[in-house]
């Protein structure tokens, strides 16, 4: 199984090389098939959205299908799916988007699927492949105002949490000594990683690409 799991997406030469590395061909002879669905209970400005399909257009990947998990019936995104050698998970709500992971059956499917592709996930995207997405908790809310099941287990592709965002802006909650605090608190080791960090995950092997900050903790 083959995962790049980024806090900000493919925000720098060194997270794309290592997207290179996974995939072992140029990008010019793959497609990627991006999935949006958590944004979809984010409110307000999606330029954050726009930014990272202008960054697969910029890297000349030969096709970018959109494919909202939410909106079309399994056996049209599944097909899709199958049809393409990226699945890129966008972030937003990350309960929102685990609902629907588990809802449209997209969790029964992913590891017959990530036999044979690539999968990317940024934030939320992220998040949802470890084994817990409680470091998520403030986005709960949302997802409960619109009556969806909320799930606090994720996927568990991988032994281990991420948190995303540390030291963004945009994410008060999230930096390196208020998760030192809560960490006390999950079960699974967990890594903290800022917008110019992710962790690939091939097979066995995992590796931390950086040209920012991350630490480790548990």
């Amino acid at each position: 199984m083959k995962l790049l799991l980024t806090s900000g997406g493919l925000e720098n030469q060194s997270i794309i090389k290592a997207l290179s590395d996974l995939v072992q061909k140029p990008f010019s002879e793959l497609k990627v098939a991006f999935i949006p669905t958590a944004a979809n209970l984010e409110p307000d400005d999606k330029q954050w959205v726009i930014k990272d399909l202008v960054k697969l257009q910029e890297l000349k990947f030969l096709s970018i299908d959109i494919v909202d998990v939410s909106a079309l019936p399994k056996e049209i995104w599944l097909e899709r799916l199958k049809e393409v050698d990226i699945i890129l998970v966008e972030g937003g709500n990350t309960y929102h988007l685990m609902y629907w992971f588990y809802h449209s059956g997209l969790s029964e499917e992913l590891k017959e699927l990530l036999k044979t592709k690539i999968y990317v996930g940024i934030s939320a995207g992220t998040i949802v492949v470890t084994p817990s997405i409680i470091n998520a908790d403030f986005e709960k809310q949302p997802a409960q105002d619109i009556n969806e099941t909320i799930y606090d287990e994720g996927l568990s592709l991988i032994n281990f949490m991420i948190e995303p965002h540390i030291n963004s802006p945009y994410f008060p909650e999230s930096n390196f000594d208020e998760l030192e605090k809560r960490s006390k608190e999950y079960k699974y080791p967990i890594y903290g990683l800022d917008d110019n960090s992710a962790i690939k995950v091939d097979g066995d092997k995992i590796e931390i690409i950086s040209e920012g900050v991350w630490k480790k903790f548990n």
